[in-house]
């Protein structure tokens, strides 16, 4: 356990909450599970510094520890990044929903052939949230074997949380960039943007502001181990307040390098409101996602 970690039922208990909704959480096989913790623990290239895991633990305790701080609905964020891993992935993620029922059931996808045969199986059998890793996975997000995805997740509606900000390091793909030429195609797509697109906070607001589907999720973001490398500009936190019912709470879980109370403190040190808390923490999930 975590320092602080006393602190975190006593935060939404004090803004009036039922708990918490975390939209930016991993449970992954364990096999792959372990390999992103020996890539993490190598600082490896896309992570780039040291960054011990706070919540090293077996699945049933990780979810055990997160049910203890009050989370009443989280994700299983998983992605490929090579192909034909994905439809794996998510029978895996599949099978997690159905025997974790607060677990938001999870899928995934690659620029691959089936890729859009897959997406439209999964959301037939009730996928609520998609992950994309442009940066892990090194695809252009606008590739053409990805646009009958993006076409069948918009029409449906389903959010996709997408790491596509060049933080902890760039890809070759990563940027505002991308994600504009993909909205411009895509206008209707809810994409919740991870990390708040750390570091181009101010170009992802940018697309926020100009497309009523993109949310943003402030998984990392704000806390003491991002704003030493990528500090998130105060002159941004109007637009942060303005857009106050598209941020999500996210916090990486289990695979961040501090306490998980650090992820909600630092949202009260913005100093926007209990209104705006109340919302990134619970109600404006709990209204995209039907909780």
């Amino acid at each position: 356990m975590a320092d602080g970690d006393e602190r975190v039922g006593a935060f939404w208990r004090e803004l009036g909450l039922p708990g918490l909704i975390d939209v930016h959480t991993h449970f992954m096989p364990e096999r792959v599970m372990a390999k992103v913790w020996a890539y993490f623990d190598a600082a490896g290239p896309l992570v780039g510094r040291v960054w011990p895991i706070t919540y090293r633990f077996e699945e049933d305790e990780r979810l055990a520890v997160l049910r203890g701080f009050g989370v009443r609905a989280f994700t299983s964020m998983i992605y490929p990044h090579k192909p034909g891993m994905a439809r794996w992935l998510n029978g895996w993620a599949a099978d997690f929903a159905s025997r974790t029922p607060d677990c938001l059931r999870t899928a995934t996808f690659f620029p691959e052939d089936g890729a859009a045969e897959y997406v439209r199986a999964e959301l037939a059998d009730g996928a609520r949230v998609f992950k994309a890793h442009v940066q892990v996975g090194g695809y252009d997000p606008a590739d053409a074997l990805l646009d009958p995805v993006w076409g069948a997740l918009a029409e449906a509606g389903v959010p996709v949380v997408i790491h596509c900000g060049s933080g902890p390091a760039p890809g070759k793909h990563t940027g505002p960039e991308p994600i504009a030429r993909l909205l411009a195609r895509h206008p209707r797509l809810r994409l919740i943007i991870a990390h708040m697109g750390m570091p181009e906070y101010a170009d992802f607001l940018d697309l926020a502001q100009r497309y009523p589907g993109v949310h943003l999720d402030t998984t990392m973001a704000f806390t003491d181990f991002a704003e030493r490398i990528a500090p998130f500009p105060r002159t941004e936190r109007g637009r942060l307040r303005d857009l106050g019912e598209r941020v999500l709470f996210g916090s990486d879980f289990p695979n961040i390098p501090y306490g998980y109370a650090h992820a909600l403190e630092v949202l009260t040190g913005l100093e926007l409101g209990e209104d705006w808390l109340r919302g990134v923490c619970y109600g404006n999930a709990a209204r995209l996602f039907g909780v």
